[in-house]
């Protein structure tokens, strides 16, 4: 694949990535100046030339996506005895962050505090989905960057997600809620699913849950009271921030990190949530 190609595939899936590009050779060099790589996590396109010039760059830009820096870089390497190789020329290279890590959201809930969560949603790096089958329920006008999905069995829905997604329910009816859940614990990849209510249909759910079959371990994922304990009030807007702190916390800890099963990241990070809905 192209380099182009590869950033515009990269960047629709939401993946970052580092472009490399030489910017200037003196001497003898393995590949032009203009030439270019690119790089992400696991896998690298096209090529620079080869050799550990190549194994260095990679190994600098993964440092790169690691630590998440948006900063430009420039480097230049001597392409002699210190690199193994014979060239005997030099190079400089352009290290250039490209994208940023992007949730992939899906919101089940047209309702007032869908309302309020979905534009704040759209203004982080998260790719959303909200999913409804009421299409009156929506506004008029969307916020950037969300896609609006009107199905009548909105539970099918589910399985259009990719592995490590962010899940939230909160839709009219809870045994909506209850069928959306099992579906999104039946698949145990997300990176995060957080359901509205109260203590106690966490306590109904959690048994219902048990009878269908489910391992305590699994259910124990689902984050039910949802959003952060510490911001308080029952407005729609106030619930909202909570649950997109929630969320926010959660994508920063599982940057570079693959979603294990069975791994509850904001269990970790937010042991006790006292926050009570519907």
């Amino acid at each position: 694949m192209s380099w182009i190609s590869a950033l515009a595939e990269l960047q629709e899936r939401g993946e970052p990535c580092v472009l490399v590009t030489i910017i200037e050779e003196r001497g003898s060099t393995p590949r032009n100046a203009g030439s270019k790589m690119v790089v992400t996590a696991e896998r690298i396109y096209e090529t620079i030339g080869g050799g550990h010039l190549e194994y260095k760059a990679m190994e600098m830009a993964r440092e790169m996506l690691e630590k998440r820096t948006q900063d430009t870089r420039l480097e230049r390497f001597s392409l002699g005895a210190s690199l193994g190789q014979c060239c005997g020329g030099a190079t400089v290279l352009l290290f250039e962050p490209m994208g940023q890590p992007q949730a992939q959201i899906a919101v089940f809930g047209a309702g007032h505090v869908g309302r309020a969560l979905v534009p704040l949603l759209a203004s982080l790096p998260c790719k959303v989905r909200w999913i409804d089958s009421r299409e009156n329920e929506f506004p008029e006008q969307l916020p950037a960057g969300v896609e609006k999905v009107v199905n009548e069995d909105v539970v099918d829905e589910v399985e259009n997600m990719p592995a490590g997604s962010y899940f939230i329910v909160m839709t009219h009816n809870h045994q909506l809620d209850l069928e959306l859940t099992a579906e999104i614990l039946k698949r145990n990849d997300f990176a995060y699913y957080g359901l509205i209510g109260s203590r106690t249909k966490r306590v109904k759910f959690e048994h219902r849950l048990h009878e269908r079959g489910f391992a305590p371990e699994v259910v124990q994922r689902m984050r039910c009271p949802m959003g952060l304990p510490e911001v308080k009030g029952k407005l729609p807007m106030e619930i909202a921030i909570s649950i997109a702190g929630e969320v926010v916390a959660t994508y920063n800890a599982n940057f570079g990190q693959d979603v294990k099963k069975g791994e509850s990241t904001v269990a970790k990070l937010l042991p006790g949530s006292r926050r009570e809905r519907g």
